[in-house]
């Protein structure tokens, strides 16, 4: 399987469990990119909605692209019924979007999956000029509020994390500060920060939903989500996550 769809084999844990964004990001992309009814706005990849509905909520055009069935199916299911809500089942890099053009392209931690140099240029093309370019992912952060924990997770990182491919071999390098090097202005990043509880059934749910952590093979795969759910269980099955959701905005000129 292309390590793209790895997600769409998921659909419902990756709904579950996918971390959302902070509503304060949200209140500031919207004002910066001025997001209204009128709007037309394309979301790479929105997955199963994680940073959809305060976008959809302003009554702007919304369009999505997703690459998984399974993904795209469960979009239709919940944002179906929107009278401004609209999403093709495809790849991005491939789609022919013929003379549709944007004021708005944004994505939440997906269009690192595709190359830079097809990314940038073809949002660029897609984009009115003026427009905006919209790239945001989350760092999640449980070693400074729990460094007891983080100490006995990563042994148990040492001894199963063993997957065929890392993260960094399942795609090309990608840069979000290269916007500018194909041809965007303005690029700026900001931070905001949040916090996430979570019991250790939780935590390996969420886990679970990690490229990389889905494709640990036996006999390592059931050892390592095993020794996760008993390191958390072992702090008081708590595990608190310190979050930064970072921002990148840029203009097409």
């Amino acid at each position: 399987m292309e390590f793209r769809k790895v997600f769409d084999t998921i659909p419902d844990q990756f709904d579950k469990f996918r971390p959302r964004y902070s509503a304060d990001l949200f209140a500031h992309f919207i004002k910066e990119a001025q997001i209204g009814p009128g709007t037309s706005v394309l979301e790479i990849g929105p997955g199963t909605g994680q940073a959809t509905d305060p976008i959809l909520a302003t009554g702007c055009d919304y369009h999505a692209i997703e690459l998984g069935e399974h993904l795209y199916a469960k979009m239709k299911e919940k944002y179906g019924a929107h009278p401004n809500f609209q999403i093709v089942n495809d790849d991005f890099i491939t789609h022919d979007f013929g003379g549709e053009r944007f004021d708005v392209i944004y994505s939440a931690a997906t269009i690192q999956w595709i190359p830079e140099r097809i990314a940038f240029p073809k949002t660029l093309e897609l984009l009115r000029p003026g427009g905006t370019l919209a790239m945001m992912y989350l760092i999640g952060d449980y070693k400074a509020p729990n460094e007891e924990l983080y100490a006995s997770i990563q042994k148990v990182y040492d001894a199963y994390f063993k997957p065929n491919t890392s993260y960094q071999d399942m795609r090309e390098p990608f840069d979000y500060r290269h916007a500018t090097d194909y041809g965007y202005a303005d690029l700026v990043r900001t931070d905001f920060h949040g916090t996430r509880v979570f019991t250790a059934d939780e935590y390996v749910s969420y886990c679970g939903t990690h490229s990389d952590h889905m494709v640990i093979p036996e006999p390592y795969r059931t050892k390592f989500f095993e020794g996760l759910r008993s390191a958390v269980l072992a702090a008081g099955d708590r595990i608190e996550f310190w979050d930064t959701y970072v921002l990148y905005l840029a203009k097409k000129r």
